[in-house]
Parts: structure tokens; C-alpha cells; sequence
């Protein structure tokens, strides 16, 4: 169980523990090159997989990769039949890569709206390599942080119906865990592709105080030395969580002995 950033200061590091990204851009990068919008998910693909490829060389310990919205239903009926179809060949095709490399697959979200192939792939995924030790990937679909935060408030007042009490405080300490996200500390580093400046509903709860990196580019061309520009970028911040400069120094001074 990870703590949250409101409640204490985390350690932080040049390195971001954890990594979330709003792949965006696969239509527009398809529609500049005249191709259907299939090719720029297919293209799409690559660059999660170089993504995850690189984190896990640079020692990220959590990568969280929002693929489908509880919104994105709203799209054509068939682009999301091919987003559909994406889904589950790369659940056939990359989990054994992933299973070979130590990275634990995870999924967050509404899983019930997908049809059962979908969920079986889901569930065999997780648990082939759920003793995975290196980098833990998650992939968000038909997820939205106004569902994530609807579903753990269901479960939280379940267990605690004193709490509908109108003079009862929240507890957010007993309420975190029903999040979504419960197994994976805060993300350090929140990254957009496609030129959009906001989150869309991902991670809301979660992004309190996360760096946010916004990029221009389309996410079939994001790359690793495009992740290591967002790290670079990261690692030049200052993150104080309600601290003053000053505080930030002087936490951050070696202990003096003698």
C-alpha cells in the first residue's frame, strides 16, 4: 500500500518510479500520411512497445498507459471494433514478450463492457505474469477517473456505512485502496502526447501531484529518446508538495556528523 502525496512527502528521484502517458495523436499521424486511422494504431503499438522497453532500462519501476477511455465508446462503431481487435491481438502476441522480461501486466478498468475473449485474455495475462518482479505495466481501458473514484466510494461506504454520516470525515486513508490503482504509488510523471494540454479524465485522484509533460508530438512518433527528453525535463523540477524552496533544500542537505 503506497501513501498518498497529500498525506506525506514521497521520495522522489531523478528517475520517475512511476510513468503515466495519454497516448494521443494515432488518428491525426495516420490522416497527415493519407493512411486510415487503423494505421496509425497499428503504428501505435510500436511505440508502446519501445516505451515499455525503455523504461524498464531506465529503471522505471511502474508504466501506466492509457489505451481506451470510458469516452472513447462514443467514437465510430468500427474504429472501435479495430481498437477492439488491436486490443486483443497484442494480449496474444506481447504478453509472452513481456512474461520473458519480468514485467507484471496489469488492467484497470471497467473490464465488463468487453466482449468474454477479450476478458479471458485479460485474465490470463495478469496471471502469467503476476510474479513478475520488474517494471508493472498497466494498461487503462474503459477506464475514467470519475468511474475510478465512483467505484472505490461505492466500496469504501460498503464497509464503512458510518461514514454516510453527514458529520463523519472521509477517511482517505481507508478510502485510497479501493482505488483502481491501489498496487502502484502516485505517477511522478504524467506525459501527453498529441499536443492537447489536459488530462481527460485519467488518473484524476491519482495526479494531485504529479509533473505534468506536454508534447507536440504524435504517438507513433514518441520514441525513447522522446521518453528521455520527458525524464530529462522531470528531473530538472522541483517538486515541493505544499513546501517552500527552502524546505525542499534543506531536506534534501547530507547529515552532517561530528
Amino acid at each position: 500500500m503506497f501513501t498518498s502525496s497529500t498525506r506525506e512527502v514521497p521520495q522522489t528521484d531523478a528517475i520517475p518510479r512511476h510513468v503515466a502517458i495519454i497516448m494521443d495523436g494515432n488518428g491525426r499521424w495516420a490522416k497527415q500520411r493519407l493512411l486510415p486511422r487503423v494505421a496509425g494504431h497499428r503504428k501505435g503499438v510500436e511505440s508502446v512497445r519501445a516505451t515499455v522497453r525503455r523504461c524498464a532500462e531506465r529503471g522505471v519501476r511502474f508504466l501506466t498507459l492509457f489505451a481506451f477511455s470510458s469516452e472513447n465508446w462514443r467514437r465510430p462503431a468500427d474504429e472501435v471494433s479495430i481498437l477492439m481487435d488491436l486490443f486483443a491481438r497484442a494480449l496474444e502476441e506481447e504478453v509472452a514478450k513481456l512474461d520473458r522480461n519480468d514485467i507484471r501486466f496489469r488492467v484497470v478498468g471497467d473490464v465488463a463492457r468487453f466482449s468474454p475473449r477479450i476478458r479471458e485474455l485479460v485474465a490470463d495475462a495478469e496471471a502469467r505474469t503476476a510474479a513478475n518482479a520488474g517494471l508493472t505495466l498497466t494498461i487503462a481501458a474503459n477506464y475514467g477517473g470519475r468511474w475510478d473514484i465512483a467505484q472505490a466510494a461505492r466500496a469504501y461506504y460498503r464497509l464503512h456505512p458510518q461514514a454516510l454520516d453527514a458529520a463523519a470525515p472521509v477517511d482517505v486513508d481507508a478510502f485510497a485502496p479501493h482505488l483502481a490503482m491501489s498496487y502502484a504509488p502516485e505517477p511522478d510523471l504524467f506525459i501527453r502526447t498529441g499536443g492537447e494540454r489536459r488530462v481527460s479524465n485519467f488518473l484524476l485522484w491519482q495526479l494531485a501531484y504529479t509533473e505534468l509533460h506536454f508534447t507536440d508530438q504524435l504517438w507513433p512518433d514518441f520514441d525513447a529518446a522522446a521518453l528521455d527528453a520527458a525524464i530529462a525535463s522531470y528531473g530538472k523540477r522541483e517538486r515541493r508538495f505544499g513546501r517552500t524552496s527552502d524546505q525542499v533544500a534543506a531536506a534534501s542537505e547530507p547529515l552532517r556528523v561530528g
